[in-house]
């Protein structure tokens, strides 16, 4: 395990290798899973206050779903989510298919296509890192868990182009806690890590 600040680090994100094969697996991890996608507190108010200039980015059937449930869900073991189209485990309402028949995000497209300046949910743009927190939000535990099916390729073409996790992922970590952070992550990854090196 290693620890940064108040982040408890899987050895798995700088050990394991991982590069992510949208053409082989069509973006399923916006499909496959327990429920929606996690988000931020700060997350919630963006998607609010953006949405009607995704909007047209949107499937019948996503926002069918936005009608019904909200833009946010309530799932008992994540807490606030993305809402799922028929199903907790449904295609994210949020999403939709491109002409090769990957699932793309709304938001992020409408990002690249210069409508807004945010991207999408932070635990959408960290998978297959994930992030979790004890009841008293005392620190983070980030973990690797890429989905055993769905990521073979991914993970194969990782092992392939020797690209660890954490460097593949390297924009949504910066993103999330920072340059110094990463800096640090890269620094033990690479065994030069001295307890002071990093401070704050």
């Amino acid at each position: 395990m290693i620890v940064i600040d108040n982040v408890l680090i899987s050895e798995d994100v700088i050990d394991k290798k991982f590069i992510c094969d949208l053409n082989k697996c069509k973006g399923g991890c916006c499909e496959e899973g327990d429920t929606g996608a996690p988000l931020e507190d700060d997350e919630m108010k963006i998607i609010e206050e953006i949405f009607e200039k995704v909007k047209p980015y949107f499937t019948e059937d996503g926002l069918a779903e936005i009608t019904k449930s909200g833009l946010k869900v309530y799932d008992d073991e994540f807490g606030w989510v993305t809402p799922t189209v028929g199903s907790k485990a449904g295609i994210c309402a949020f999403a939709f298919r491109d002409e090769k028949g990957i699932i793309k995000c709304a938001f992020e497209q409408a990002y690249y296509d210069g409508v807004i300046t945010w991207k999408k949910p932070i635990s959408c743009h960290l998978f297959p890192i994930t992030v979790g927190k004890p009841k008293d939000k005392s620190y983070e535990r980030v973990n690797y868990e890429p989905r055993a099916t769905l990521c073979k390729t991914a993970c194969s073409l990782g092992e392939e182009m020797r690209v660890p996790v954490y460097q593949f992922l390297k924009e949504p970590i910066i993103r999330k806690y920072g340059e110094a952070f990463y800096e640090a992550l890269d620094t033990i990854a690479k065994g030069e890590w001295e307890e002071t090196d990093f401070k704050e």
